[in-house]
């Protein structure tokens, strides 16, 4: 989608903003946005920002 960032600082910006208001889980995010969940993992990870379920958000 072209509407997401690809600086990996502003995509946590912009995920962590989309689960809060719209989505009830990443998958569900993902497969709205058109968006691969692995890419998304693995590129916030690479600044040490995980996933967390309960929390459903990248902490």
């Amino acid at each position: 989608m072209a509407n997401v960032p690809k600086d990996p600082v502003m995509l946590l910006s912009f995920l962590n903003t989309q689960l809060r208001d719209y989505y009830p889980s990443l998958e569900d995010c993902c497969l709205s946005l058109g968006l691969d969940k692995e890419e998304i993992t693995s590129g916030l990870a690479s600044i040490d920002y995980y996933y967390n379920e309960e929390k459903k958000q990248f902490i």
